[in-house]
């Protein structure tokens, strides 16, 4: 039976500018949009526009002054803020830009809204390529992430779900989303990164959970130069075994492409079919699956990666020739879905990686089989009813944008068209009315690691 597949997208998304200089740019989701939209993908999914979540929402897992200072803090008011920007951590790699809050407001309104329709088990597979800001904690922005969408997602999901797994296989470290959910065995999270002297410094292998969330906390530590053959190895043979003993109800998934080879903050080697491949396995457990964004900074290969992922998730062959888009320019000159590895070299020797293996499956053998975790009814939200209506075939809205991107290091002003909207649903799908009780969810982990920047500064 094929799989109900749902695809959360807002055009203004796109629109965002972290400002000179700053290599998140939140354009790469329009244009991972136009490739779904020029493969055809759009007919074989649902495809809806995310109600944006709201501040209540938010406070579900951060903290109230946190979120108010996110939501009236602006490039032009910020000098009075001073304070709270040191405090909540809003600096060099988390700026103040325009429309912070409602660029928040969207990724995470997709995340959650994707979250109720599993709960509501409307679909399958739900994929919001604007989510994954996985640094986001409690009261601090981290690593070009302000709104823990991934977090709130997961707490929408345990109102239905008693286990939920989340799989992180951005280059960085899954931190925010381990720290909150460090002494539950409710939520399991696994991270595969780069470890040493990398952004956030987080993410030893001894790291394993606390309390009742002991050994459901699993950390990958990787070296420099990781390719296809060597992530397998560590990959399936450990998934495999957290499936076997975790069995959880629902799977959250990070898909953060920086782990890409060429990616220009990253320093893994894996292609775009080796990315993928973390994503396929999953699929196979056919458990309800909520995909999500993350990092990704060299814009062009981000694009190329999400866009073949949908196209796995739905079982499409897709043509490593690529059809003619909006932003074709930017694929120039192989116009190829798939890229190149580099000749760098693997760091991670086979006697390293068998080691990591064998350390992480001694401590699944430690965990409960499937753990009997208390489980705590809490009321669903409330699906909206509101149908947009569009016209089926691929068109281009009136209006057009002139938006000044700087793509790695070089500056370009271009206008682009709004991207094609094929029929779009809205979503009344928001986070929860109501707190979880405090024991599904964790106390934060105490940081345990040195100050770092993703990137060295902005200028």
């Amino acid at each position: 039976m094929k799989k109900k597949i749902a695809y959360f997208y807002d055009q203004e998304v796109g629109n965002f500018y972290y400002g000179q200089g700053h290599p998140m740019k939140p354009h790469r989701m329009r244009m991972t949009h136009n490739l779904l939209l020029h493969y055809d993908m759009y007919k074989d999914m649902e495809v809806f526009q995310p109600t944006p979540a709201q501040a209540e929402d938010m406070t579900q897992f951060h903290s109230d002054d946190y979120i108010d200072f996110l939501r009236l803090v602006t490039p032009d008011n910020q000098h009075e803020h001073m304070r709270q920007l040191k405090r909540f951590n809003v600096a060099e790699d988390c700026p103040v830009f325009d429309g912070l809050f409602r660029f928040c407001q969207l990724y995470t309104g997709g995340s959650v809204g994707g979250a109720v329709r599993l709960n509501h088990g409307l679909s399958d597979t739900v994929i919001n390529w604007s989510g994954g800001l996985h640094h986001a904690k409690k009261s601090e922005a981290s690593g070009f992430c302000y709104v823990n969408d991934i977090v709130l997602a997961i707490l929408e999901l345990l109102k239905e779900h008693q286990r939920v797994l989340y799989i992180d296989i951005d280059i960085h470290h899954g931190d925010g989303v381990e720290e909150a959910f460090y002494t539950t065995d409710r939520v399991m999270t696994v991270s595969f990164h780069k470890f040493g002297e990398y952004f956030p410094g987080t993410g030893h292998l001894q790291d394993v959970g606390q309390h009742a969330g002991k050994y459901y906390s699993m950390n990958v530590p990787l070296k420099d130069g990781i390719d296809d053959e060597s992530y397998e190895l560590l990959y399936k043979p450990l998934m495999s075994k957290v499936m076997e003993v975790y069995q959880p109800d629902a799977i959250v998934f990070q898909s953060g492409a920086d782990s890409l080879s060429g990616d220009r903050l990253g320093c893994f080697n894996l292609s775009i079919k080796g990315h993928a491949e973390c994503l396929k396995y999953m699929t196979s457990f056919n458990v309800p699956l909520l995909v999500l964004g993350g990092g990704g900074y060299t814009i062009r290969n981000v694009a190329r990666c999400w866009a073949y992922e949908t196209g796995c998730l739905l079982e499409r062959d897709l043509a490593d020739c690529m059809p003619q888009n909006d932003y074709s320019e930017y694929f120039g000159p192989t116009h190829t879905l798939h890229i190149q590895t580099s000749n760098m070299e693997n760091q991670n020797t086979h006697e390293y990686l068998e080691g990591v293996r064998a350390h992480l499956l001694e401590n699944l053998s430690k965990m409960m089989c499937r753990p009997s975790v208390p489980f705590h009814q809490a009321p669903s939200s409330i699906l909206g009813t509101e149908v947009i209506s569009l016209d089926n075939e691929r068109e281009k809205d009136d209006e057009t944008c002139s938006l000044q991107h700087e793509i790695e290091g070089d500056y370009e002003t271009e206008t682009h068209s709004a991207s094609h909207r094929p029929q779009m649903l809205h979503a009344g799908e928001t986070a929860t009315n109501s707190k979880l009780e405090q024991d599904t969810v964790s106390s934060l982990k105490s940081a345990h690691a040195p100050t770092m920047t993703m990137f060295p500064s902005v200028p």
